[in-house]
Parts: structure tokens; sequence; C-alpha cells
């Protein structure tokens, strides 16, 4: 089965999507996600989506759904390189991410974790 891979960084975890996102691949991640937060005992996620060109209801529901759950598991979630067109869709499908802070870029991801989580 395919899987997103997920990196620790001190207690944070990294997911970068780099392929196209089918549902099944996105319940296998958020599946995922929720596990190694607990077993390393995350205090942050960055989920970069840069690689992203389009999203549907579902997949934005997913991000949302997975930061509710990080959110519960005392993990805050950061999505980071949104591409315009991404965030067009999201509007328009009058999907709001609650509880996702969302960065231009990694770097900047980064660093609103490091202020964050501490």
């Amino acid at each position: 089965m395919e899987r997103i891979p997920i990196l620790r960084m001190g207690d944070l975890l990294l997911v970068t999507i780099q392929v196209d996102m089918h549902d099944r691949l996105a319940m296998t991640l958020q599946d995922d996600l929720t596990e190694r937060i607990v077993r390393d005992n995350a205090k942050g996620v960055l989920i970069d989506i840069s690689a992203l060109d389009l999203v549907d209801s579902f997949i934005g529901r997913m991000i949302s759904n997975t930061a509710a759950m990080a959110r519960v598991l005392d993990a805050q979630t950061v999505v980071v390189g949104m591409q315009p067109a991404v965030a067009i869709t999201l509007v328009e499908l009058g999907l709001t991410l609650h509880g996702v802070k969302t960065a231009l870029n990694v770097e900047k991801g980064m660093a609103l974790l490091g202020k964050n989580h501490i």
C-alpha cells in the first residue's frame, strides 16, 4: 500500500505530500499521522502541500480533521506551501481549516511551530 513518509525532527513531525492525493491515501496518512503523534509524543505537525495542484472537498476535510485530531493529542498543525489554486478551491467549497495555521513555506512554518509548541 502506498504511504506518505512522516519524518521526525525533535518533537515535530514533517509530512511532505509529493504525490497526487486520493481518498484512500488521505485516510492512511491521517491514521499514520495520529499514530505517530502519540508514539513520538509530537508537539507539532508540519504538512507541506506545495506539490498539490488541486484538492477536493474530501482532501480539504481530511486536512481539517487531521489538525483537529492533532489538537486533541496536544499537537499544533501548520500547513505550508498552499498553491493559490488550492486556496481558491478551498474557499469556493466553503471549507475553512479550523485550527490549521498556514505559512508560505517550510521555513516559516517551522518558525511558527517553534513559537507555539514551547
